[in-house]
């Protein structure tokens, strides 16, 4: 932060300059402001942090003005794909981590961060974690937390049928037949949390990756099947309700006893059930065996920060860039809104608030204690691969084909993608 004040302070000195003039002194007009853009995805409590950090921000350095924009998260997709492709995207942005390959397969969708490195501070991140903003041996975002998806269990629901959280894959079929008869599922998730449930579940059994180390889907049609039949299990007894019918609003009015999502969405998915008084805890990860929880699990970035390549103003962008990953300021408002913040200061200053609690810290402690989780391969992200696997599963669940024609079909597709070899 002294850093940040100093260039603050000489840039609040050089908008007001004194000079004589006889024994007059003449007040030169102040400079015209250096105008940046912003731009992320979130809930209403996330904008609001982040539009009152901007504030703080544009205190600390009234020389620089920042214009926000900001949506929900399919939208704020959308919007950007059109941004990134018209070369007309926010100076800095918050990112997908699937965004990398997407946009910046050479490493050069995004600006070099490393020629940043007098105003960002990077020495306050591992740099195994600067890694996964790596695109090409060039670095292109900072993760501000580390992510996975979590299995969080309403234990006020679960102990009104006597159930413990599950554990183990069979201990969420148990609590089905114990809760179906009340229109209550005992777990939900939408379609991405769903597919890598599914994708665990297929990894424990058979033993194997799904993808290779060159990104190619390394399963058979009949591992695919595998995937199938489990995700079709799931519906049959109602453990899950079907993707096209899941609403979060379930979470709220109970008939969702629990939910698949990531640690960065522990509050968005769960903030209001807690606030109704229900107890909830982020449970073990799914797996065969209670002490091999995390396997076929991933972990990746929550999200990150980039800078924009066609940025006319990188000095500007840069300062907005450090404040928003390592201030007091910014740590202090948003929390563990995002997950845990791997910024040394910020969560220094967490620490220090008494701010490292709550459903979030939970989950993020869950993921930290679970069998090493594998580093995800933004490929298994591609919503062609899970809508792909969807449409299969539907052929099964409506009848139009038995499980080997789907998983052949399934298969096909993914070559026909490129996927395998």
């Amino acid at each position: 932060m002294k850093k940040l004040f100093f260039r603050s302070f000489a840039a609040a000195a050089a908008a007001i300059c004194l000079v004589s003039c006889g024994d007059k002194a003449v007040v030169q007009s102040q400079k015209p402001k250096t105008e940046i853009t912003l731009s992320w995805w979130g809930n209403d409590a996330r904008t609001e942090y982040t539009i009152e950090a901007v504030e703080v921000f544009e205190e600390l350095h009234p020389d620089i003005k920042v214009k926000c924009s900001y949506s929900e998260w399919s939208g704020y997709e959308a919007r950007s794909r059109v941004l990134m492709i018209s070369d007309t995207e926010a100076d800095v942005m918050q990112i997908n981590y699937s965004w990398l390959e997407e946009y910046s397969p050479d490493g050069k969708g995004y600006y070099d961060l490393s020629k940043l490195t007098d105003i960002v501070d990077l020495s306050a991140f591992p740099d195994q974690v600067l890694e996964f903003g790596t695109q090409n041996g060039i670095l292109n975002a900072v993760p501000i937390a580390m992510n996975a998806e979590t299995v969080y269990i309403n234990k006020t629901i679960y102990d009104k049928y006597g159930l413990e959280p599950p554990r183990t894959w069979e201990d969420v079929f148990a609590a089905a037949e114990a809760m179906r008869s009340d229109g209550i599922y005992p777990l939900s998730g939408a379609s991405k949390a769903m597919w890598l449930y599914s994708l665990a579940y297929a990894q424990q059994v058979t033993g194997k990756s799904f993808l290779s180390s060159d990104s190619l889907i390394t399963y058979s049609p009949e591992e695919l099947g595998v995937m199938i039949q489990f995700y079709n299990r799931l519906v049959k007894e109602k453990a899950v309700p079907q993707i096209e019918y899941f609403e979060r609003k379930n979470i709220d009015n109970g008939s969702y006893a629990g939910a698949v999502a990531w640690v960065s969405d522990a509050v968005n998915y769960f903030g209001s059930t807690i606030s109704a008084g229900n107890s909830v805890i982020a449970a073990d990860q799914t797996a065969l065996s209670p002490e091999k929880s995390g396997e076929g699990w991933y972990e990746k970035p929550a999200t990150l920060y980039a800078v924009s390549k066609n940025t006319d103003h990188p000095e500007e962008a840069a300062l907005l860039l450090d404040f928003l990953l390592n201030s007091r300021e910014m740590a202090v408002l948003q929390g563990v809104e995002k997950g845990i913040p791997i910024s040394e200061p910020a969560l220094e200053a967490l620490d220090q608030e008494g701010l490292l609690s709550g459903i979030q810290y939970e989950a993020s402690l869950k993921m930290d204690s679970a069998v090493p989780l594998t580093v995800l391969d933004p490929v298994i992200e591609k919503a062609e691969l899970y809508n792909a696997f969807y449409d299969a599963c539907n052929l099964v669940i409506y009848g139009k084909a038995d499980l080997e024609s789907a998983s052949e079909q399934l298969y096909q597709v993914y070559k026909d993608g490129g996927y395998i070899e």
